[in-house]
């Protein structure tokens, strides 16, 4: 890992950890105020504030890096690194008082990605990744350990989750979504980064997004990948602007394909 990634790969964990514990300070709590944006998802000030937060240090730490974020755009850099930002990923879950939300950060150099960062805080639970240098999960106070897929080869074994139920109606992929249910063996919705984390820690062996963008999937395709899995569009592509996501375990992949390429790509 080169000097660079390994700077902002630790300066992402920093950032992630300072953005989760002010999400805290509002989680559970009367007073969050919540507003509906133009496409009807929630935002609250927790959103914003721990998106600033974000961008105000990486603007110190590495001032010439572009940065993109879900509440506040995009910033034009010169030095072929940018922070892809969102600051709570599962709103609904945060606003619902249930902590299956995440901060997650990812850096993309030249279009790569090349680093990963899912911070679940009100579980106290990180997994993070530099390309080449593996996936490492955290739990509280333990040590770092290797996050590693599963190892089950079916989905008749295994777990599918997804993040909310209509998201496939709205691709017109309903049909889709009743097939991967059939497939596996459990289904559960504990999805948006979370989901992603539970693959990429071996508890889960699927998780499917029928519509993300790309401040959703930038921190996840190095995670997943370095973790032994994958993270593809509906039709096999490993990319994080294809507008959909699927992360597996790797021997799942193909079952779920198999599903998911019956549907025109969104990009």
């Amino acid at each position: 890992m080169s000097e660079e990634v390994s700077a902002r790969l630790k300066f992402a964990l920093e950032i992630a950890r300072a953005a989760g514990a002010l999400t805290l300070e509002y989680f559970q709590k009367d007073s969050v105020q919540v507003e509906r944006k133009g496409d009807d998802s929630p935002v609250t000030q927790a959103d914003r504030q721990a998106e600033s937060l974000m961008r105000e240090r990486i603007a110190a730490a590495f001032p010439n890096d572009a940065i993109i974020g879900e509440e506040h755009g995009e910033v034009a850099g010169t030095s072929g690194y940018k922070w892809i930002l969102d600051p709570i990923d599962g709103t609904k879950s945060f606003i619902a008082g249930v902590p299956m939300y995440s901060v997650l950060v990812g850096v993309v150099h030249d279009g790569e990605s090349v680093v990963g960062v899912i911070l679940v805080p009100g579980l106290d639970e990180c997994v993070y990744a530099a390309k080449g240098e593996g996936a490492w999960w955290t739990q509280g106070e333990l040590e770092p350990r290797r996050a590693k897929v599963s190892a089950r080869a079916s989905l008749a074994d295994g777990v599918f989750v997804n993040s909310q139920v209509d998201g496939f109606a709205k691709r017109g992929a309903a049909n889709a979504y009743e097939r991967l249910v059939r497939a596996a063996y459990i289904t559960r919705t504990w999805g948006d980064g979370y989901g992603y984390l539970l693959v990429a820690t071996g508890r889960v062996e699927v998780m499917v997004d029928p519509i993300m963008n790309i401040w959703d999937a930038a921190a996840i395709q190095p995670v997943m990948e370095e973790a032994g899995g994958t993270f593809t569009d509906w039709q096999g592509n490993a990319c994080i602007d294809g507008g959909e996501g699927i992360g597996t375990n790797g021997l799942v992949l193909e079952e779920v394909l198999a599903i998911t390429r019956d549907f025109p790509p969104l990009s």
